[in-house]
């Protein structure tokens, strides 16, 4: 599964996202909109991450989702 798909199917990938990232709020997925550098950018501010270990986390979870 890639971006194009986990956008396509935001709607039911986004209980997923807040499982795994339960720091993030629904405002705050709801705003990344199924975009994956939106969504890079929520958890480095929530986890204080560096955008490189955010992107890391996010691929990660492409592959286990896919």
């Amino acid at each position: 599964m890639n971006w194009d798909v986990i956008k396509g199917k935001w709607d039911q990938v986004k209980g997923s996202v807040k499982q795994e990232w339960g720091d993030l709020t629904d405002d705050d997925i709801a705003a990344t909109e199924g975009d994956a550098d939106k969504l890079s950018g929520k958890l480095q501010e929530r986890y204080g991450w560096a955008k490189a270990d955010a992107d890391e986390k996010l691929n990660d979870f492409v592959r286990r989702h896919g």
